[in-house]
């Protein structure tokens, strides 16, 4: 991929490929030279992830690797790790339904140690915390020591992170290039600052964008006292090298009440959005309750979603599969060409795009 799947991404590759050894010691101020959990997740970061990197440099030893429920199942040597790694993914045939569900069960969960972001311990007596680690991480695509073969994009968006970050706590200074990042504030604040000068915390329904390009460093704190969620989707750019961008919206701006509000479009689309990126992709997000009339979703025979319940148990149905409940975290593929009903209660979030056959094959 044009880009790894953890948040130092292929930029460290980049900068460091003839060692690992190298590429973990750039990871100041998070390297900690006595972690050897940390330097295990970034070894399976570099060999795995990053197809920059010789294979010669991923020869020896071994490390751990997850399955799809993001379980420890088995230690791996890293020259066949690599070669898993750079291995070619075969394109999915069309799927029978138009509707792919995936539960929350079938996400992998990470919770790292607070040191590997620069973070101090975690604060067991603090009752304002909601979760015992400072960062409790749901994945739904290969992303650091999560990777699965079948399950490593969907379409241009490579990462989907559903984050819960405890209050004082967050994510230090770290490079992205080529990428196009968009986040998505569920509840709490978030603090950005970055190298292009920008610093500002965002609150409910907002949402921010960042065009890393040929390269910029930035920061996402939770600087406040209560706990933040936020959803960070990576998407690949339709060109490289791009010159660096960022932009938000604040969260009252769009009405999305039980109706949709568009946030996120093409910046070659005529269509007014708060936001505009380089890839075609539009998001769109809505708050449901139960009594309100259901919204309707039309996808194109070309185009494809990814649905998110982001809180509440909202459902869909659909004149080709039926009908699909949800709960809190579950998610689903959509496919055209179809019209979706999509009911409350509950708070949702789609990301369309156009459909190039990519998606979960570990999963009918």
């Amino acid at each position: 991929p044009p880009f790894g799947p953890s948040r130092a991404g292929r930029d460290f590759a980049n900068a460091f490929p003839r060692s690992p050894l190298s590429f973990a010691r750039a990871l100041s101020p998070f390297h900690n030279s006595n972690s050897k959990d940390m330097m295990q997740r970034i070894l399976i970061t570099a060999c795995v992830a990053m197809a920059s990197l010789p294979a010669g440099t991923c020869a020896a030893g071994s490390f751990k690797l997850v399955d799809d429920s993001g379980r420890r199942v088995r230690r791996v040597s890293r020259s066949r790790a690599y070669a898993t790694g750079s291995a070619t993914i075969a394109k999915q045939p069309a799927p029978a339904s138009t509707l792919k569900y995936i539960p929350n069960e079938r996400l992998a969960v990470s919770e790292p140690n607070p040191r590997y972001f620069g973070n101090g311990e975690n604060e067991e007596n603090n009752k304002a915390w909601t979760n015992k680690n400072w960062l409790k991480s749901r994945f739904h695509f290969s992303f650091a020591e999560y990777f699965n073969l079948a399950n490593t994009r969907f379409g241009a968006m490579r990462v989907m992170n559903d984050d819960l970050v405890q209050p004082k706590r967050g994510f230090g200074t770290h490079p992205h290039r080529d990428a196009e990042i968009v986040t998505y504030v569920v509840n709490g604040q978030l603090t950005h600052k970055d190298s292009m000068g920008t610093k500002e915390s965002l609150g409910r329904g907002s949402i921010q964008f960042m065009t890393a390009g040929t390269g910029v460093r930035h920061s996402e704190v939770n600087q406040h006292e209560e706990p933040l969620r936020f959803i960070q989707m990576w998407f690949s750019p339709t060109e490289s090298g791009l010159e660096p961008n960022y932009g938000s919206m604040i969260g009252s701006r769009i009405d999305t009440k039980n109706k949709w509000g568009h946030l996120v479009s093409w910046v070659q689309d005529g269509v007014e959005t708060p936001v505009k990126i380089n890839a075609d992709v539009n998001v769109f997000t809505a708050e449901l309750d139960g009594s309100a009339s259901p919204l309707s979703f039309e996808l194109g025979e070309d185009r494809q979603a990814y649905f998110l319940a982001v809180e509440g148990s909202p459902s869909i149905v659909g004149k080709k599969f039926g009908s699909q409940q949800f709960k809190q975290h579950d998610a689903a593929e959509l496919y055209g060409n179809e019209e979706f009903s999509i009911s409350g209660p509950g708070h949702v979030l789609v990301v369309e795009m156009k459909r190039d056959g990519n998606g979960r094959t570990d999963i009918l």
